[in-house]
């Protein structure tokens, strides 16, 4: 190995964060389980008020995993859960994990033909998401392998004063579902949890697959990433480790959502292996994640830097006590120095005695891999590689290693590095190479330096990406999706600065030949991308061109659109 890698700089810096650790060699589910023996009266996770306890964790996972078992459920079979953050996902999560499967976590916001395409992508059998989002999957069920549906209600998991007020409020805007329509509902799916009398736990190992995240990769095309119960088990080991100041019983804001790897390993998995406890937010607004901080007095928060830059501005917030806080953690985006000395003097000036720590991290590797320690920080710096994880920087797309202070692509190697893309032979082989050291190496497609002390600095994204409120969005997804309209000749999408979600979705069209660009035109080329799109990556407006910026090979001059929008969004300020 060599020597650039083979820092790590925790030692010394931060004396009680080991080097290496020694991974638990279970599943997640029997990672958990272990935590659940050691503090089973202690609360696991709370969902609007109503606390759910460790040992009441344990017995409703296995009562799902053998209603599970009941329906068909076998090793290696794939279960869809589209959910928000709510008890039926944490359950079924896990009960998928017992049995052998494999959790297949997807946006429950997704449109038509995502949810088709994850489906398929996946081979789904079985599937679970809430009564609102049914009719999504209804209309698609005919061309997936999906035998099961199963349908949850954020209500069936409520006390009974919360349950009235929000079927009064909430639950009246939800779509009926017909009485005939071929689904299990949750409760009847549990009961069949009787049916099932032995064998339904399934002993798997740390290499098995046991969840797959979906990321564009280095290219931007949507692909299943296949993660092992050891990388997130790992996972949870490191991120405790490089917070000494964590204790069992600690509250965590789980407003990160379930189908993101730093929601799920960070926010839920992370907490529910180490005795903490989650603070389920269903239905995330900066507004309902101030109100959580403060009501349960949260010990960490996880959030992307959009949401901290909107917390600014809450007027609930005035006079709010964060002395309660030990970890204030950044990821998902680049925070701005700005940002974060603007929230820093936040936290200040709310009593709390920390700052806002930096992250980096793929979904590759399911999150972080990377954070700035807790009383040491850089300017610009993302912060420093977690036990056993190694960083480098190397000349693109080579395995020849820059000096420090270099800009080069930044390479992870460690407990956490995925198994595979999904379907995609290729491509893994393009992502993970194996190098002299003996180490299999993640080409994430980021541009970033190093020090000489090991911290690692994020200098931008090789590949062309829009982060918008701390999601992915691939612009080529949305031309290819924009160019199939028989009204559009050819498309260019865009990131345009916006205050709070950093960047918005912008799309650049040069309609056919004799079609008007009316705001007709507009809004049925808007329609076609609703059903193949999903909410967040929606464009905000499609701009009509005459023709478009090229660049001398005849290319789309995306840059230069994005020139023009900055200068119009500079002029207005």
């Amino acid at each position: 190995m060599s020597e650039i890698a083979a820092k790590t700089p925790w030692k010394g810096n931060m004396g009680d964060v080991p080097m290496h650790i020694d991974y638990f060699e279970g599943s997640m589910f029997e990672m958990v389980e272990q935590i659940a023996k050691k503090y089973p009266d202690q609360v696991a996770f709370d969902f609007m008020g109503k606390s759910t306890t460790y040992r009441k964790l344990v017995q409703e996972i296995e009562t799902c995993a053998k209603a599970l078992k009941t329906i068909g459920i076998r090793e290696g079979d794939r279960v869809t859960i589209a959910m928000p953050n709510c008890p039926q996902a944490i359950y079924m999560f896990y009960a998928v994990n017992l049995v052998g499967g494999i959790a297949n976590m997807i946006h429950p916001l997704s449109a038509e033909k995502e949810i088709e395409f994850y489906l398929n992508e996946s081979e789904s059998v079985t599937a679970i998401t809430l009564d609102q989002f049914y009719h999504k999957f209804e209309r698609v069920r005919q061309n997936t392998k999906v035998v099961n549906l199963i349908i949850a209600s954020v209500k069936d998991a409520l006390s009974k004063p919360i349950k009235a007020g929000y079927m009064l409020t909430q639950g009246r805007k939800i779509e009926k579902i017909p009485e005939d329509a071929p689904v299990i509902r949750w409760a009847e799916f549990m009961k069949l949890s009787n049916y099932c009398f032995y064998r339904y736990k399934v002993q798997c190992k740390s290499d098995d697959p046991a969840v797959i995240l979906y990321s564009g990769g280095t290219t931007g095309t949507t692909k299943g990433i296949v993660l092992t119960n050891k990388n997130f088990n790992a996972l949870s080991q490191q991120v405790v480790a490089a917070n000494p100041m964590f204790r069992p019983g600690d509250k965590m804001l789980a407003a990160m959502p379930l189908f993101h790897g730093f929601g799920l390993g960070v926010c839920i998995h992370t907490m529910l292996t180490q005795g903490g406890r989650c603070i389920l937010v269903p239905r995330f607004t900066p507004e309902s994640y101030a109100k959580q901080i403060t009501k349960y007095q949260c010990n960490f928060i996880a959030g992307v830097p959009t949401l901290y830059e909107a917390l600014l501005r809450l007027k609930c917030m005035d006079g709010a006590n964060l002395s309660c806080l030990k970890g204030v953690f950044s990821g998902g985006d680049s925070l701005s120095i700005e940002l974060k000395k603007k929230f820093d003097k936040f936290l200040y000036d709310h009593k709390a005695t920390i700052q806002v720590r930096e992250g980096y991290g793929t979904t590759e590797t399911v999150t972080a891999c990377c954070l700035t320690p807790s009383h040491m920080y850089k300017e610009g710096s993302i912060g420093l590689p977690f036990s056993d994880t190694y960083i480098k920087i190397v000349e693109p797309g080579t395995d020849r290693e820059l000096p420090y202070g270099e800009e080069g692509e930044i390479l992870l190697a460690g407990p956490t590095v995925m198994k595979e893309y999904m379907n995609h032979p290729d491509e893994t082989a393009q992502t993970l190479r194996t190098h002299a050291d003996g180490l299999t190496w993640v080409y994430t497609g980021d541009l970033g330096t190093m020090d000489e002390q090991g911290f690692v600095y994020f200098k931008g994204r090789a590949k062309r990406m829009i982060i918008t409120s701390g999601y992915n969005v691939y612009p080529g997804q949305l031309e290819n999706i924009l160019d199939a309209h028989e009204y559009v000749q050819m498309s260019c999408v865009i990131g345009v600065p916006d205050p709070y979600k950093m960047q918005k979705v912008k799309a650049f069209v040069k309609l056919s030949a004799g079609v008007e660009p009316t705001e007709e035109t507009k809004k049925t080329i808007m329609d076609h991308c609703q059903k193949h799109v999903a909410k967040y990556a929606m464009p905000y407006d499609i701009e009509f061109k005459d023709d478009m910026p090229k660049t001398l090979v005849g290319k789309v001059a995306y840059r230069k659109l994005e020139e023009e929008e900055l200068k119009k969004h500079q002029a207005v300020q």
